[in-house]
């Protein structure tokens, strides 16, 4: 399909439709104003003729005049015949007598002679070219019940100066018209140009976002909805080139991670291959399985972030409770926290109400904050988790550290997809996020206030109507 761009589109749609508009009204303007010209140039030579007529009548009533003079003598001494000339008609239809001497040829056509003798108001009017092509208006009165030798008087004008003023008032028209059309198509070009040069610009940016160059930035230089498109577009470009920093660092990071169980699983059972000490077994055994079960961990987590992405990620819901889930957590974490010198204070209560939910994942999420506790602690640090029943009937857990903390800067940034604040600490940088979108589907919230130097503490908040709700339903 051709390419059909918005200054064309500009042309027709709106430039066109002016344009048309601007002809029509200068038509309309054309006819209005040759209209009036015209009717009131009739109007003058009727009252012209009309005062020629009113005198002569006089004379016709009066015995003692002799109207054949009287009319030669008007016709001698009629004070317009600079504008116009007054003719006389006699009874066989042909003009006698003009204001200017000048006797009009034979073959005049005078339609409106015609049209005035079978008239009843005794008018006729002619507008049209004679045979030398001058074009004229006429205007005939008949007066045959006034005297026999003749029959009708007649006005003519000459249109050219009326016509050279319509034409004047055309060009004055069409000279506005142009105008209109030059300051539209100047203001309208230079109102697309704002347009479409920045329109170009983020096509162009796009494409090589497209080809994955983040790089680039959109020039930004007005405060309307274009400058807000802009600024829109190139903070997305901040994002997308922050994500995609973090997914190359997620993948370096997996890849390490990876790599460092794998390694020693491999390196444990060629030892155990080669050695064939009882003792060497036992250790690498427990090797081997410590970093199996830390791999299965990980390819977990990752099929859980598949199936977020994909939409696919449920829930087995049941009624549970949240306190065992919590224990065993802390409880499958207790060597680890002995093994690195953490200290783990649990502050269990006797009971807490039960909740509807999936008490593998709930435990899921335990076992990520409390690992994450432990791994950002330093040795002889303390991790603290707390379980208790808010005034409104909900659950929350507080699993607070007093490690390295989390900068500021990176607090907003840490429940998002590969983020990691700590780069060298294990991890793939998405068990947070994983976790924050257990709790969402859950119903809950799970806040984290972090202060650097001095400790995070994780918020976990699980509502307890849900249970109701689902039993209900």
């Amino acid at each position: 399909m051709a390419k059909k761009s918005i200054t064309k589109r500009w042309l027709v749609n709106n430039l066109g439709v002016v344009l048309m508009i601007l002809l029509i009204i200068e038509m309309v303007f054309i006819y209005v104003a040759q209209n009036y010209y015209y009717s009131s140039a009739r109007q003058y030579l009727v009252s012209k003729l009309n005062a020629v007529t009113g005198i002569l009548s006089l004379y016709a009533d009066d015995s003692g005049v002799n109207f054949s003079s009287e009319v030669r003598n008007m016709l001698e001494n009629f004070s317009e015949k600079d504008k116009m000339e007054l003719m006389a008609i006699n009874s066989r239809g042909h003009i006698a007598l003009t204001s200017s001497g000048f006797s009009p040829d034979s073959d005049t056509v005078m339609t409106d002679y015609e049209e005035a003798v079978k008239s009843e108001d005794n008018y006729g009017f002619y507008t049209g070219k004679q045979g030398n092509g001058e074009k004229i208006m006429a205007v005939t009165y008949s007066i045959a019940g006034m005297n026999t030798e003749y029959s009708a008087f007649r006005v003519v004008i000459s249109l050219s100066e009326i016509d050279d003023a319509i034409t004047g008032l055309i060009v004055i028209m069409t000279a506005v018209c142009i105008a209109i059309l030059l300051l539209m198509a100047f203001t309208g070009f230079y109102f697309i140009n704002s347009i479409v040069k920045p329109v170009q610009q983020i096509s162009a940016t796009a494409a090589k976002f497209a080809k994955g160059d983040f790089s680039v930035r959109i020039q930004n230089d007005s405060n309307d909805e274009i400058g807000e498109l802009c600024t829109a577009i190139n903070h997305m470009a901040d994002e997308l080139s922050s994500a995609d920093t973090m997914k190359n660092e997620f993948i370096s990071s997996v890849s390490h991670e990876l790599r460092t169980p794998l390694t020693a699983i491999k390196g444990w059972a060629e030892t155990i291959w080669a050695e064939r000490d009882p003792v060497i077994t036992g250790k690498g055994i427990r090797v081997i399985t410590n970093e199996t079960e830390r791999l299965s961990r990980m390819v977990e987590e990752l099929l859980d972030f598949s199936r977020m992405q994909s939409g696919h990620f449920s829930l087995q819901q049941d009624t549970m409770d949240i306190l065992a889930e919590l224990g065993d957590a802390v409880l499958i974490y207790a060597e680890k926290a002995r093994s690195e010198n953490v200290t783990i204070i649990y502050e269990e209560p006797e009971m807490l109400p039960f909740v509807y939910g999936d008490k593998n994942r709930i435990r899921q999420v335990f076992i990520n904050i409390i690992d994450n506790a432990i791994k950002y602690s330093n040795t002889g640090g303390v991790v603290k988790i707390i379980a208790a029943e808010t005034e409104n009937g909900d659950i929350r857990v507080t699993i607070e550290d007093n490690g390295c903390g989390i900068k500021k800067s990176d607090l907003p940034k840490i429940k998002t997809k590969f983020y990691k604040a700590n780069h060298t600490k294990k991890g793939s940088g998405i068990g947070l996020a994983v976790a924050d979108e257990i709790i969402s589907m859950h119903g809950g919230t799970l806040d984290v206030e972090s202060e650097e130097g001095k400790g995070t503490k994780v918020t976990i908040t699980i509502p307890t109507h849900k249970a109701d709700d689902k039993k209900q339903s």
